[in-house]
């Protein structure tokens, strides 16, 4: 399925939702934010969330500082 990940053409083989997505990245457990399609999809809905042909997501890493 080619989907577009931070703007960038990617292939998501068989990623059904958005957490598999999340695990084919290496990002699960990272202290992240996604949005799909423009809207925001909270952590608890990740594995719910399912991907289409056409996505967009877009993955942004929280940074703490001080």
């Amino acid at each position: 399925m080619q989907i577009q990940v931070n703007g960038e053409p990617f292939d998501a083989g068989k990623c059904a939702t958005l957490g598999e997505l999340v695990n084919q990245l290496g990002l699960a457990g990272k202290r992240i934010a996604i949005e799909l399609n423009m809207e925001i999809v909270p952590r608890s809905e990740h594995e719910s969330t399912p991907l289409k042909e056409g996505d967009s997501v877009e993955v942004v890493h929280a940074i703490g500082g001080g």
